[in-house]
């Protein structure tokens, strides 16, 4: 609702005035109801009277007939009296047998009117049941409010011969000018205390809100881990000042809990560096340990390409090294780790001699060219071929013909490196996991590793993404631009 949208200040002021507003319609509602029922009194109470004083008239032209008082004769006794009955009383006359036949009206009528002026059952049977023997019909003609009443013409022996009709048209002009008089005067009235309840509304509002305008201001303010200012007010009521105290008693506690935050703050970024640290020290270990087992099971003295191999092995134990200076250069300065360069070098000779390091011989490498130069930084490259293997490898534990497969292609100005394996995949709970900082489903590790490498191809303004499928297997794509 638009209601629930608006302010505290607002809704305050539109209730106040919508209860002025209803008062107002509920007292001229008031009013005109009484007006209509003191007149609906009044024109009963008359009737009532003008009944009775025409009823002792007819018992009175009874008594002093010469005619036989039965119900036949009424229209002949009553011929020339009743039209000065009703002069008198102003008040049309109707006169009816006891089964309700019209006998003699005083109301003037067409010779060839064919109305039927009977009386109805529903009146008649009235009439009888009634204690009093009298009935009130009501009813509106031409939106004009019509009361007849009804009752026994009695004899002088109190026997029934006849019904009396005594048709009343109300006439509510003088009722209706008083109404409009008294409405008039209410809307004058009502005015200048519509004016001064919209004063007021907006003054109570305001005065209302503005203890609370002032603490959801300081509360918008509030910012955890710096000084937040109090609020100060007075001569508030007893919620509000609840409210003040209770937020300035957070206040004072966030305070605090920025402090324990900005400590914990720090703790965690040296814990999380050091387990970083300790992570990247451990990819460039584990090829020289490779690399140093390799040469000592293989290594013959006696072999004519002894020198070369020794050549090789020497090359890549340089390589590791220099990863690791890199990451104990860098350890200082640890929103710099590891520092990137980016220097020429053959991107398919770097990462072929990356994959000779590992001794696991389903491992099979691709490339469409024997050179693809880009501008890299070259133990950056080696940290995400290694990373991204030693992972594929972890996934194959179960398998029974495992299979990696690392190729390298050039696309337009971009190199494609995907790492291929056939193992278990990655479950579709894990997938917007993957590289999130210290998730991991393996039983040991921090969970680093591929955040990491994601953060320096990102660097790069690379991209890195992976496709997968249960059973069959999970591909990693690693596109970097050649500038």
């Amino acid at each position: 609702m638009i209601y629930n949208n608006l302010s505290l200040r607002i809704r305050i002021f539109l209730s106040m005035l919508t209860l002025v507003v209803i008062a107002t319609l509920l007292i001229v509602g008031l009013a005109i109801y009484q007006y209509r029922e003191q007149g609906k009194e009044y024109h009963e109470k008359r009737l009532l009277r003008k009944e009775k004083t025409i009823t002792a008239t007819i018992e009175n032209e009874l008594e002093r007939t010469t005619y036989i008082v039965e119900t036949k004769d009424l229209p002949i006794i009553f011929r020339d009296q009743i039209f000065k009955i009703r002069d008198i009383h102003k008040l049309d006359i109707d006169i009816y047998d006891l089964n309700g036949k019209l006998l003699i009206s005083s109301t003037p009528t067409f010779i060839n009117d064919t109305t039927n002026y009977n009386l109805t059952k529903k009146v008649i049977a009235s009439v009888i049941n009634n204690e009093n023997h009298r009935y009130l019909d009501e009813k509106k003609i031409n939106e004009r409010s019509v009361q007849a009443s009804y009752t026994y013409i009695n004899d002088s022996k109190f026997k029934p011969i006849g019904i009396l009709g005594l048709p009343y048209s109300q006439d509510n002009t003088e009722q209706n000018r008083e109404l409009k008089e008294f409405l008039n005067r209410l809307i004058i009235a009502f005015l200048p205390i519509l004016l001064f309840a919209i004063i007021l509304a907006y003054w109570l509002s305001k005065y209302i809100t503005k203890s609370i305008k002032a603490v959801s201001e300081k509360i918008s303010q509030t910012v955890l881990g710096s000084r937040n200012e109090k609020v100060e007010v007075a001569n508030t009521s007893k919620e509000i000042t609840t409210l003040v105290n209770a937020y300035n008693s957070m206040v004072d506690e966030l305070e605090d809990s920025a402090i324990k935050l900005a400590k914990s703050e720090r703790e965690e970024a040296w814990r999380e560096m050091a387990k970083q640290v300790a992570h990247e020290i451990k990819n460039p270990l584990t090829p020289m340990r490779l690399t140093v087992q390799n040469f000592e099971r293989k290594f013959n003295p006696n072999d004519p390409k002894s020198k070369e191999k020794l050549k090789d092995y020497s090359k890549t134990l340089i390589d590791q090294i220099d990863t690791l200076t890199s990451i104990a250069s860098a350890f200082s300065n640890f929103a710099k780790m590891p520092a990137r360069q980016k220097i020429k070098l053959n991107v398919v000779e770097v990462i072929k001699h990356t994959t000779e390091i590992f001794s696991e011989n389903y491992i099979e490498f691709y490339a469409t060219k024997k050179e693809i130069i880009a501008r890299l930084d070259k133990t950056q490259l080696i940290r995400i071929i290694t990373n991204l293997i030693k992972n594929a490898i972890q996934a194959l534990s179960s398998q029974k013909k495992p299979i990696i497969k690392i190729s390298v292609q050039q696309q337009h100005k971009n190199v494609i490196i995907k790492v291929q394996d056939n193992g278990e995949g990655i479950e579709e709970i894990h997938k917007h996991k993957i590289f999130e900082p210290k998730f991991t489903t393996k039983s040991s590790g921090m969970g680093l590793g591929l955040p990491m490498i994601k953060n320096i191809i990102e660097a790069y303004k690379g991209e890195l993404t992976f496709t997968t499928s249960i059973n069959k297997g999970t591909t990693f794509t690693v596109i970097l631009p050649l500038e």
